[in-house]
């Protein structure tokens, strides 16, 4: 079992939903502050894909999807500096700090068999093999081993599921549901 990808990030962001439920928009970085006197900003990478943000593309900021188109990208230390063909100083792109950027989902590359992307998994069902209901993944943690499916179940209450082989036995996108193997001690 892979572990999923990051698009849009961990803070799973579904925004323009499509008549089908599934996001028309996956957050790709945080816009934090003006970079320079050119209108670059500095940007948080979001995704396992920083390769899709290039020149010419076409991308959304904030709540509103504000469309814009980049101008330029470079790698600043653990950042990336990017620059929109709308704005030629650091006043005019310093009003979209702390907002996300946003790429439409049809910009991501097909996964290869066995990886899914976050929002994918959101939302699933988790059963034991048994067939016992845990209740819908909610939030995928990352730790340093290997991420952790949050589950709520029915009464509110959360179980932590590790993302490894031995307990993630199949992810049925078609189904809607994640099958689980329980570990001795993983559920009360």
């Amino acid at each position: 079992m892979t572990s999923p990808k990051r698009s849009p990030s961990q803070d799973i962001e579904k925004t323009g939903l499509s008549n089908s439920g599934e996001p028309v928009f996956l957050a790709v970085g945080k816009l934090r502050r003006p970079h320079g006197i050119h209108g670059e900003i500095k940007m948080t990478i979001l995704t396992d894909f920083p390769h899709i943000i290039k020149k010419g593309k076409e991308v959304f900021v904030g709540e509103r999807h504000l469309p814009l188109v980049i101008q330029r990208t470079r790698q600043h230390t653990d950042h990336m500096l990017i620059a929109f063909e709308e704005y030629s100083d650091r006043d005019e792109v310093g009003v979209h700090r702390n907002q996300i950027l946003y790429m439409p989902v049809e910009e991501f590359p097909a996964l290869s068999e066995g990886e899914y992307y976050i929002h994918d998994l959101i939302g699933l069902k988790v059963i034991s093999e048994q067939g016992q209901d845990l209740g819908v993944l909610i939030e995928i943690l990352e730790t340093g081993a290997n991420d952790v499916y949050l589950v709520q179940d029915r009464d509110g209450g959360e179980i932590l599921l590790p993302v490894i082989e031995e307990v993630v036995l199949k992810v049925d996108l078609e189904k809607g549901e994640i099958i689980v193997h329980l570990l001795p001690g993983l559920v009360d």
